[in-house]
């Protein structure tokens, strides 16, 4: 049995063509991970300021506050 040779290239053309409608599905996939990262990175920082301020409130807190000194009676 002979291999039709005109249908082996529109077999071939055929796969070239899911080839870059993969490869440009991938393209963008690839750029909205990366803004996922960004947005992962931003959110991790967020969350350690927030735990920096939390950690220096819940630090005054922690101190004593200052006893009022009686004042000297006359």
């Amino acid at each position: 049995m002979a291999i039709d040779l005109s249908s082996l290239k529109s077999e071939r053309d055929r796969l070239k063509d899911n080839l870059r409608e993969i490869e440009g599905e991938l393209r963008r996939l690839e750029a909205e991970l990366k803004g996922l990262r960004q947005r992962e990175i931003a959110t991790k920082r967020e969350i350690e300021a927030l735990a920096t301020l939390i950690e220096l409130g819940d630090a005054r807190e922690a101190k004593p506050s200052p006893t009022p000194e009686a004042a000297p009676q006359s």
